[in-house]
């Protein structure tokens, strides 16, 4: 038998494969500038050399972005799985809206199974934070715009990905977090219009989502998450309905 010479692993490669680890588990994120080198250095109990070659390596792969005198960042691209004018022409598609409303039935619903399932006290904290803001949207005397309301509400689907340690789930609704934002933005708009109980209907679906997910009950967690989307998709299919009625309505008083 041929036995082939032992390389040893330099240190360098330690040092990639943690900072990969913490770029796919969601610890360093996209366009976020990474610790100055002495302070990453100390951490990782490593010589700066050491630690500026590894840098180099993630640099060459695309992962990071090396800035004369402004320091080390996660590649900004990381986080962009669809370009402005993609964004912009989904925005504008209500067949798109539809699409999107049905792929979030699947992938949010499998965030919160999961995130029941093995959320820690740390996530725990977060998506409570993240609750809390997005409920303080929903108060009477609330001063919250659309925007702000959208932007809470998908930081908090957000926090849900992030605590069902699952990295391709957590990418995925990163990647999608401009779109998902815009979206309920949209229905936001489209539901108030509709029906006057919406904002009581969504403030208790987050509820019982929430409370589901911190006390561990997995497959509640999906249903109402699942419940959530479906609720959405129901008024907004009644809302284009009524349009639509209004519209031949008014073709006919026009004829």
């Amino acid at each position: 038998m041929e036995v082939g010479q032992v390389r040893q692993r330099r240190l360098s490669d330690d040092i990639v494969m943690q900072l990969e680890a913490m770029i796919l588990e969601g610890s360093l994120k996209a366009g976020e500038r990474l610790p100055a080198e002495r302070v990453l250095a100390e951490r990782f109990g490593v010589s700066r050399p050491s630690l500026r070659e590894a840098i180099q390596k993630l640099v060459a792969r695309g992962l990071l972005v090396s800035r004369q005198g402004g320091g080390n960042y996660v590649a900004a691209e990381l986080g962009s799985t669809f370009s402005d004018p993609l964004l912009q022409l989904l925005e504008s598609n209500p067949g798109a809206q539809r699409d999107l409303l049905e792929f979030r039935h699947t992938l949010e619903g499998s965030c919160a199974y999961y995130a029941a399932l093995r959320a820690t006290a740390p996530d725990h904290q977060r998506l409570r934070k993240a609750y809390e803001a997005l409920q303080a949207c929903y108060a009477e005397d609330s001063q919250a715009s659309r925007a702000e309301e959208g932007a809470a509400d998908a930081r908090f689907h957000l926090a849900i990905a992030e605590a069902s340690h699952n990295a391709v789930l957590l990418h995925t609704i990163r990647g999608l977090f401009d779109l998902l934002r815009h979206n309920v933005v949209t229905n936001i708009g489209g539901l108030y219009l509709q029906r006057s109980e919406t904002r009581e209907r969504l403030r208790e679906q987050h509820h019982a989502l929430f409370q589901a997910i911190i006390e561990g009950r997995a497959e509640e967690a999906r249903r109402c998450s699942q419940l959530h989307i479906d609720y959405v998709q129901a008024v907004l299919i009644e809302g284009g309905a009524e349009a639509e009625r209004v519209a031949r309505a008014q073709r006919r008083q026009g004829g």
